[in-house]
């Protein structure tokens, strides 16, 4: 039986996104232009007075229903409470309602026996007048509330506003959706449109220099002394010192990645390690983040005499002290790094902490997330499968979602954000996720969003106010493979505001960055994108990558061999030809050479990549990757597996290895010069060519 072979390409695709286009695929003019344009009905309800009392004790608890065909929305109710305000917005789409008239309802909840309405208006639906944007919402007004017969009642009135609009609208994203009738409760609240910052992060250094004076428990033994640090839930330790006296010496760094606002503390203990395994305090104290200095230059800061508490110990019993230790340090927040959260290659973000250091903006980065097609069923409910699906996007510190589509398998968002863009060597990262945390849901696993895929975007490999408009593949890596778990339609422009500022960040020196430091996940009600990063397969990957980057020496080589061996005689004789004029005419060497890498470049010009970047099923090897090996990547830690299975995949990794260092013992000798190279042929920080060459489009971005 033929297998039916999927197709990973990257599509292009003709939205219906705006009739203000331009030839060429240049800028929009209007907002939400990269988008195509819903319309909806939206009703908010306000407030309620003067309500007929129909319970037996006079209280009602009301609330209000909004019935639009097969739609029904309902709003909060109120127990025993005087005055009747819900200030609810509603979302109909326009191209589901079936009906030509709207009915709103106002309910007694506690009212069981009998009919439990109060009043009703009906609204025909041609009669709501349009309110574009960038007009506002229409104004609210009173609405006198009619019986079930259509009569209008002698009390009652109820206050609300419709209108027409479109989700440029900038009350749209606090609206509840008629897509979402099935959600209720707290869980409605996490199907709307969300946009979030990364808190600001600092590194914080603690330089433990020294103590004096200590007072151990026993003068009867050389005490071990080390130094405990705690912010929040992090401990470090310095090691023990090598001094076995009441002043010992450290001199060692404690780094730490702390996040504003400051509300945490820095404590700092001076311990005593003894004989039976047990640990003594020797004095503690307590500083402050909000109290330390905060430096922007990376100059050591000035060392302070710390007030130990006077926590002292005579044959096994604490006492008083009668004067306090000192514990000597350099604490300090350093705000001239950039502190990653996420991984290197895919960084988004590569600015300090601290503002007055950053580089002037380069432009505007906007994504409008289109919709999805074809996505693979996540989980039942009432018996079938469904999938209820939101994207998240991430650049620089500001994170965006969507809201949830429920129910579909081919969502539609149109929803458009933007970001202002510093660096131009940064990657835009977009996850399609299922909410499993719906009502009515069975969450599946661990309890986390499962995602259906990711798709991420370089910025350097776009043209500046050029609209891109592509359908990604969504590939997650499975047991069985790679699977395609639908496709995701995206439009994309990069604006520059300012073509010099662009050209510098690809000249200029780069700031020194922080040591890679794995920070907690960040508090946000989206859930966090997952890391699919494998290191057997990837390292075979990039293995392969490596070959591929030195084939040219190779074939090379074969084309010499070529030429020695007279096995095209025209092109041996061609070469012998040149070679004389080399050497007869060694001024023709440099123009020769220079027109030739004219030719070449403006060659390779003209075959750019003229697409988005993509990840590669191919050059991630998750193509040709087998069964054994997928079940290794996705095996527990410790293995689950029997002996002779982990030997033979300790085997593989061997004869992997061994391969790996053959060839790479020709070019180790090299590298080992590099590295050993003298101080005045090279320096730590970029110079302007190296910048630019570092920051140039790399295939790690297609590694799936």
């Amino acid at each position: 039986m033929a297998v039916e072979k999927v197709d990973f390409s990257l599509k292009e695709t003709s939205p219906n996104i705006g009739s203000d286009r331009v030839s060429g695929g240049e800028k929009l003019t209007s907002s939400f232009d990269l988008v195509e344009k819903m319309e909806f009905l939206l009703v908010r309800i306000l407030r309620a007075r003067d309500l007929p009392l129909k319970a037996v004790n006079g209280i009602i608890d009301p609330y209000v229903e909004i019935k639009i065909g097969n739609y029904n929305a309902t709003t909060k109710y109120f127990e025993k409470k005087p005055d009747f305000e819900w200030n609810q917005l509603f979302a109909f789409g326009q191209d589901r309602l079936q009906a030509t008239t709207m009915e709103i309802t106002v309910r007694d909840k506690e009212l069981i026996i009998g009919d439990n309405m109060i009043g009703k208006i009906t609204v025909a639906l041609h009669e709501v007048p349009p309110c574009f944007p960038p007009d506002s919402p229409l104004a609210s007004q009173w609405y006198k509330l009619e019986d079930k017969n259509g009569f209008t009642l002698r009390k009652g009135e109820l206050m609300l506003a419709m209108w027409y609009s479109t989700q440029a609208d900038r009350v749209f994203t606090d609206a509840w959706h008629s897509d979402s009738a099935i959600v209720s409760g707290e869980s409605l609240l996490n199907t709307r449109s969300k946009a979030y910052l990364s808190p600001r992060l600092w590194y914080l250094r603690v330089n433990v220099i020294q103590a004096r004076d200590l007072v151990p428990g026993s003068k009867d033994r050389n005490p071990q002394v080390y130094v405990k640090a705690v912010v929040g839930d992090v401990i470090l330790r310095t090691r023990v010192s090598p001094d076995k006296n009441v002043n010992p010496q450290w001199n060692e760094d404690l780094m730490f990645v702390v996040a504003e606002p400051f509300f945490d503390s820095l404590i700092v203990t001076v311990e005593d390690r003894l004989e039976n395994n047990t640990v003594q305090c020797l004095g503690k104290c307590v500083t402050r983040l909000s109290n330390v200095e905060r430096r922007l230059l990376p100059l050591p800061a000035d060392p302070l005499w710390y007030t130990l508490e006077d926590i002292v110990f005579e044959d096994g019993m604490e006492k008083e002290a009668n004067f306090f230790s000192k514990l000597n340090m350099c604490v300090s927040l350093d705000g001239g790094y950039h502190v990653f959260d996420e991984s290197v290659h895919n960084g988004s973000d590569y600015r300090p902490t601290v503002k007055m250091l950053w580089t002037a903006m380069i432009g505007v980065l906007e994504l409008g997330i289109i919709n999805a097609s074809g996505l693979q069923p996540m989980k039942l409910r009432d018996s079938r499968e469904t999938t209820d699906a939101y994207c998240v996007a991430k650049y620089g510190p500001k994170w965006v979602k969507t809201r949830t589509v429920v129910d579909s398998f081919d969502p539609k968002w149109n929803e458009q954000f933007s970001w202002d863009v510093y660096d131009l060597y940064t990657m835009l990262t977009i996850g399609v996720f299922d909410d499993c945390h719906l009502h009515g849901g069975d969450a599946v696993g661990d309890g986390k969003d499962p995602s259906l895929g990711k798709v991420r975007i370089r910025l350097s490999t776009l043209a500046t106010n050029k609209i891109y408009t592509y359908s990604y593949p969504l590939l997650v890596l499975q047991p069985n493979g790679a699977k395609k778990m639908g496709e995701l339609q995206l439009a994309i422009r990069f604006t520059c505001s300012s073509y010099l500022s662009l050209f510098l960040v690809y000249t200029m020196n780069p700031l020194k960055q922080a040591v890679r430091i794995l920070c907690s996940s960040l508090s946000r009600t989206e859930p966090p994108l997952r890391q699919e990063v494998v290191d057997l397969r990837k390292a075979k990957a990039n293995f392969q990558r490596f070959l591929a980057t030195f084939k040219c020496f190779s074939n090379a080589r074969q084309w010499f061999d070529e030429i020695r061996k007279w096995n095209n005689s025209a092109a041996t004789v061609l070469v012998m030809a040149i070679y004389c004029i080399i050497v007869f005419k060694p001024d023709l060497i440099l123009p020769t050479v220079t027109l030739y890498s004219i030719q070449v470049m403006i060659l390779q010009w003209r075959k750019r990549q003229r697409r988005p970047t993509h990840i590669d099923v191919n050059l991630s090897v998750a193509g040709s990757v087998t069964a054994d090996e997928l079940d290794e990547e996705f095996d527990t830690f410790p293995s689950s597996r029997q002996f002779d299975v982990l030997r033979m995949r300790y085997d593989r990794l061997r004869s992997i290895a061994g391969r790996i260092v053959t060839n790479y013992s020709d070019f180790l000798i090299f590298g080992g010069f590099y590295v050993m190279r003298p101080p005045f042929l090279g320096k730590d920080v970029l110079n302007a060519p190296q910048n630019f060459f570092s920051r140039l489009p790399t295939k790690a971005d297609y590694m799936l």
